[in-house]
């Protein structure tokens, strides 16, 4: 484990997270990062996307989640964090979110496990996704 693996790892253990992605357009450069292959984040316009599942039982409060997104952002050196948390995300959104890069699980199997639940719930609903955009685009009648 690396430095930036071991303080990654600290701060989701302290904030009880069970596994937390990166995801969306810096989400390979975040990996890269994490993993000792870049030495910095490139400065660039896009906030760092970051999706985090707490630990069975643990809710967070506003107060924590922006006390979790602040230790990523300095710990990622970046301005902006944008902190998502699955069990609260849209199905659509939370899929998105686990086919980014996975940084951290406390648990690698229950991550797995999670993975598949997510995936199964995005896949049941995605026929009533399709009829609600078409209902939003006028595409029904």
């Amino acid at each position: 484990m690396n430095k930036q693996q071991a303080a990654l790892d600290q701060i989701c253990r302290k904030f009880d997270a069970a596994f937390l992605y990166s995801f969306g357009s810096r989400s390979a450069e975040v990996r890269e990062w994490v993993e000792g292959q870049r030495d910095r984040l490139p400065a660039g316009p896009s906030d760092t996307d970051i999706g985090v599942q707490p630990l069975a039982g643990k809710k967070w409060s506003v107060r924590e989640k922006v006390e979790f997104a602040g230790m990523l952002e300095e710990l990622l050196a970046v301005s902006r964090v944008d902190l998502v948390c699955l069990s609260e995300a849209d199905p659509f959104v939370a899929a998105e979110i686990i086919r980014g890069e996975r940084l951290f699980a406390a648990d690698p199997h229950e991550a797995d496990e999670y993975e598949l639940y997510i995936l199964r719930r995005a896949g049941d609903l995605a026929p009533l996704e399709r009829e609600r955009m078409a209902l939003v685009l006028g595409e029904l009648a």
